[in-house]
């Protein structure tokens, strides 16, 4: 793990645990860039009055500290995942190849529990939050109703934005770049079933447990809710970078292009306060790009004569 500034971390003495006490404000980390070494601005299950908590002197002391935590938090979990793509990539070459489906299997594990949900679970740890104090922080509980209905209407947002931004970027003929994980799934569509599940199960959490519940969340302790988002949102469209083919430029279209969903990943985020809705809303987006892919691999045949057959009457 790289080093997060030492003042990112709440002294032992004051580190919450599990006996919480009645003042409500006495159970969040101190920051200790703080001139009094007072309480940071609230964590995401109080980010509302994140504005007015903190002296705007302590404030401005502690942003330099959340914008670096947050950055290097969220460029340490890509490096996790590449370094253990290297070591899956070398027992691959010792066992003389693995199964796709192994190596697949193994690639989320590695590349998004430990990369990313282990990073983020280990620093609020590192920070001295017991495990109560990090389902608080990152305000993990069931979804209600209006929230499901939230993860829809998210998703409409999303599929209508790309669409106009798409259409943007096809009128100017820039070009794009493709997604690592759907080429793999174009070269092998019986593997796509499972890259849907674990859009769900895998990427979902443990990609927002990371760039909403702590690269967002520790953004919000000294940065209003806009701008929170826009640099948690920048530096989660960033990171894909890595996983993406092709030239600088369509590396970098498409990074513009993804930051468009993380917006609505952060917004949905600080409206419901809970790290769950986020999950599934992009799971299911990522989900329903794999199901149409599967769609058009297996059945493309079918679909076009039915195209077809319909276009007929029609003409």
């Amino acid at each position: 793990m790289t080093d997060v500034p030492d003042d990112d971390r709440a002294p032992p003495s004051e580190q919450p645990s599990s006996d919480r006490p009645t003042d409500p404000s006495s159970d969040r980390p101190t920051d200790p860039a703080s001139p009094d070494g007072g309480p940071v601005a609230a964590p995401p299950d109080d980010r509302t009055g994140a504005e007015t908590a903190v002296d705007p002197d302590e404030s401005r002391s502690s942003t330099p500290v959340a914008v670096g935590a947050a950055l290097g938090l969220g460029v340490l979990g890509p490096v996790i995942a590449l370094v253990g793509g290297f070591g899956i990539f070398a027992l691959d070459a010792a066992v003389g190849g693995l199964p796709t489906a192994v190596t697949l299997g193994l690639t989320l594990v590695v590349g998004q529990y430990v990369a990313f949900g282990g990073l983020a679970l280990g620093y609020l740890r590192w920070r001295g939050f017991d495990w109560p104090g990090v389902s608080s922080y990152l305000g993990i509980s069931r979804p209600r109703l209006v929230d499901l209905g939230l993860v829809v209407g998210g998703w409409v947002v999303i599929v209508v934005t790309l669409f106009v931004v798409s259409t943007i970027v096809s009128l100017l003929g820039a070009e794009t770049a493709s997604n690592q994980s759907a080429e793999v799934a174009m070269q092998n569509p019986a593997l796509i079933p499972l890259f849907i599940v674990a859009m769900f199960l895998v990427v979902g959490p443990s990609e927002e447990i990371l760039y909403r519940g702590v690269v967002q969340g520790r953004l919000r302790e000294s940065l209003p809710a806009v701008p929170s988002i826009l640099v948690a949102s920048g530096i989660f469209a960033f990171i894909h970078v890595m996983a993406l083919t092709g030239g600088v430029s369509g590396r970098l279209t498409t990074v513009a292009i993804l930051f468009f969903p993380s917006l609505v990943f952060g917004a949905v985020y600080e409206y419901t306060e809970n790290l769950v809705v986020p999950a599934l809303l992009h799971g299911l987006h990522n989900a329903v790009i794999f199901t149409l892919l599967y769609v058009s691999l297996v059945y493309g045949d079918e679909l076009r004569s039915l195209g077809e057959a319909v276009a007929i009457p029609l003409s």
